[in-house]
């Protein structure tokens, strides 16, 4: 099977409140939280958003993908 073909494909996700606030505005450690993940392209075509651990912001916020 060709590469391109495959249905699940590795995704990173990024703290969106971090983003928006930018790195300088948070607390104590400055930095972006990322996650990577995997999903299937057939069954999710747009974009994934899940709410996960942010260490920088402290708290649960929403992770969307990005493009690598």
């Amino acid at each position: 099977m060709a590469k391109g073909k495959d249905a699940r494909v590795t995704v990173i996700l990024e703290c969106t409140s971090c983003v928006q606030n930018g790195v300088n505005g948070n607390k104590v450690a400055t930095g972006i939280s990322r996650y990577i993940t995997q999903k299937n392209r057939h069954n999710t075509p747009n974009q994934l958003e899940l709410r996960k651990f942010c260490p920088y912001c402290y708290k649960h916020t929403i992770h969307g993908e990005i493009k690598k």
